[in-house]
């Protein structure tokens, strides 16, 4: 009799891998991330070093530079921006503040889309039934650049928040990283100015960039509770 021909061992290596890879696999990895994430930064406070544990020997664009970089990373892992923008200005000034804050603010960005799209899209795509979500999808799948870009002028949904969903979306990279860079630029600016003049109060630097992040705070509101009103009416 002919022997059973033996089951090739590259079989069960074949369904580990596709088991490791799977979409709730990739997701559960996102998931386990972000939890790191907010673990560190409730218990490590990395804005702080930012701003008073900043090295002394750093300085010029080499600072401008290294402050972007470590921006980037803690907006991924969901440092307040505002935190980090009061920062850049009390340590660069209002222009190379704002440069750098930027820089940071698109570098976090690409990282949370990036983590959103490779590790949780295939897995959260199908879950989008309800009629908030799937106008939300829609909303960001068709006018991915004017949605997001009113979204960075108005910031009344968290930047984190934001960027994931932007990624379960099929929104593309170029439109989401035009839109964050141009529309971030009103609010840095308000807070890296706020940062900068902090010393001074009473300066009218001061008091018209608190203004605005008082008045577009308020607008933000205003935005989302017509929204909110009228998905309600449908």
């Amino acid at each position: 009799m002919l022997d059973p021909v033996p089951r090739p061992a590259s079989g069960l290596a074949v369904r580990c891998a596709r088991a490791l890879f799977s979409p709730w696999s990739r997701l559960s990895l996102l998931v386990a991330m972000l939890a790191a994430a907010a673990v560190t930064v409730v218990l490590y406070e990395p804005q702080r070093l930012l701003s008073a544990g900043w090295p002394p020997q750093l300085s010029g664009a080499a600072a401008v530079v290294l402050f972007g970089v470590a921006y980037g990373a803690c907006t991924a892992a969901f440092v307040p921006r505002p935190l980090l923008n009061l920062a850049a200005g009390a340590l660069f000034g209002s222009q190379a503040g704002l440069v750098s804050a930027l820089a940071g603010t698109v570098l976090g960005a690409g990282i949370s889309f990036t983590l959103g799209r490779l590790l949780g899209q295939d897995a959260l795509r199908p879950l989008l039934r309800g009629r908030w979500l799937k106008a939300a999808d829609t909303q960001l799948s068709t006018h991915g650049f004017r949605s997001m870009l009113a979204l960075r002028l108005f910031p009344g949904v968290p930047f984190a928040a934001a960027n994931y969903c932007a990624a379960v979306s099929r929104m593309g990279y170029l439109p989401f990283l035009l839109a964050t860079g141009l529309g971030s630029i009103p609010n840095t600016a308000a807070y890296v100015v706020a940062g900068s003049r902090a010393g001074s109060p009473t300066s009218p630097a001061f008091l018209i960039a608190i203004g605005f992040i008082v008045v577009t705070g308020l607008a933000a509101g205003v935005i989302a509770w017509r929204r909110r009103h009228r998905l309600r009416g449908h």
